[in-house]
Order: structure tokens, then sequence, then C-alpha cells
């Protein structure tokens, strides 16, 4: 419990420390397929439902759902691991900027990152996502009255997500949506400014986005990786915001290699200047 509030979340696995945060509106089954490659490679994978998501507890005051405040409650919670190794954070989307930022105010307590189409700025969203944006209190209004079978057609609009995401991990996805607070559409609109500490992010860093990506900007994910001091990036042909769940053994491979390159940048560049094979 964090000051009254139930924070969700799932061990699997032994060795070194990996924590795995979800993006909006998601919840930690994001990483169903991540977590066995991650267990096999020596890692014990730590994955939580943000509060507002999943199984964690969802306050009715919409107050509660501003970024300053999920991150204050994600440090306390990893706080509380009273981990005994400093972890690799891995996040994707929204996760993606709660690990940046993580890192940001932890530079020397986290082994390496890991983001999966990372937000880490407001110009990087779609201009549906912008205009709810706006006006995140009629946008929680309509979250509530949104069936599930409008929120599936959603989500198969993206060709490359319908055809590429198993039907199982759709569903998901759907229940997910349905069962987040309507109030985390609040978050989008409270991200701080974090573009002028990039440079500042010294631990070892992988991006990994789809080319195709509806939800952000895929020019935006190149201009991170410049912008970090120790990064590596790659681009995946095909695949849209969720390339985890969409193109999982492509995602598992370059993270595992990457991990097992020890953090080398040498040897990191060498694994991803190669363009992606199929999986």
């Amino acid at each position: 419990m964090l000051n009254g509030y139930h924070i969700n979340y799932e061990t699997h696995g032994k060795g070194r420390p990996a924590i795995l945060i979800h993006g909006i509106a998601a919840s930690l089954h994001d990483w169903e397929y991540l977590t066995p490659a991650l267990n096999e490679a020596g890692y014990e994978t730590i994955a939580l439902d943000l509060l507002g998501h999943g199984d964690s507890d969802k306050p009715d005051d919409p107050g509660a759902y501003n970024f300053d405040m999920q991150y204050a409650y994600l440090e306390e919670w990893i706080a509380g691991l009273k981990l005994k190794q400093r972890p690799l954070m891995i996040g994707h989307s929204l996760g993606g900027f709660l690990s940046l930022n993580y890192a940001r105010y932890h530079p020397e307590d986290i082994e390496g990152l890991v983001l999966v189409s990372p937000f880490y700025q407001r110009e990087q969203i779609s201009p549906l996502l912008r205009l709810l944006n706006r006006r995140p209190d009629l946008g929680a209004m309509a979250w509530d009255l949104v069936p599930k079978w409008l929120i599936e057609t959603v989500v198969s609009w993206d060709i490359h997500q319908r055809k590429q995401i198993a039907p199982s991990a759709r569903q998901q996805i759907v229940e997910d949506y349905k069962r987040a607070s309507p109030n985390i559409l609040h978050l989008t609109h409270t991200i701080p400014e974090i573009e002028p500490d990039l440079p500042k992010i010294k631990p070892t860093t992988l991006v990994l986005w789809g080319e195709k990506d509806h939800t952000l900007d895929p020019t935006s994910f190149p201009v991170l990786v410049n912008a970090l001091p120790n990064a590596v990036g790659k681009s995946l042909p095909g695949s849209g915001h969720q390339p985890h769940l969409s193109r999982p053994k492509l995602i598992n491979n370059f993270v595992v290699n990457f991990l097992q390159s020890d953090t080398s940048m040498e040897a990191a560049h060498s694994i991803y200047s190669a363009e992606a094979d199929s999986d």
C-alpha cells in the first residue's frame, strides 16, 4: 500500500531485477511475451499496474491523475522493493517517459534503459489524442460510455496491429482500456518538459519503435536516440505502436542481445547497425 492505495505487481524468475512499466490504458499483461525471455536471460522481472490501471487502485479524484503524482508513486514503489541490485528499467509509451524520468533523478541507481515507442514530448501525440488532451474532462466522460466492441474496432483500424497482434492479446488490450480509470486521460496533459535534460541521462539505452506508429510520431524517436548520450535505436518496419505485442520474437531478440552485449555501446552499435531480420 502506498498512501492508502494498492499497487498491483507481479514478479517472475530469478536474477538481476528488471522493472517493466506499461503505457497509458494498459497493464502488466503487456509484458507477457517479453517476461519469459528476460527470465531465461537471467533477470527477475517485476511488472506493475500503474495507479489507475489494471488491478491497482483507481482513485475517483481526477486530481490524482497528474504526472508528478504518478511518478511519485512509482518512485516510492521502487524504493519499497528494497532491491539489492540496480534494476534495468523497461518502459512502453508513457512507461518509457516514467523510465526516462527515473533515470534523470537516479542516474547511478539503474543498470540501463529499454524504451519501446517511448513518449517524451506532447508534440509526438497524434492529432486525435491531442484533441482529447485539450479537454481531458470531456474525454473521461466519454470513456465510460464507449462499449468494448467499439474499442476493439478502433484497435483493429491499425492494419499492422490487426494482422500482427494475436486475438487474445487484442482482447487483453480492450479489457485493459475498459478497466482503466477514465481519469488517466489527464496524465498526458500534465507531462513536464524533459528535453533539456536528455543529454544528462547517462545510462546505456536501447530505443525500439514501429515505423508505422499511428499513436506517436515515429520521426520523433531518432531525435530521442540522438539526444541521449549513450543510446542506440532501431526502427521496426511494418510495426505499429506496440511492437512488443505485434512482433514479440523480434523485440525479445533485440532486448536480450542488447543485455548480453554487457551494455557496451560498441557492441550494441554493431548489433543494431544491421536491418531488422524478419521474425
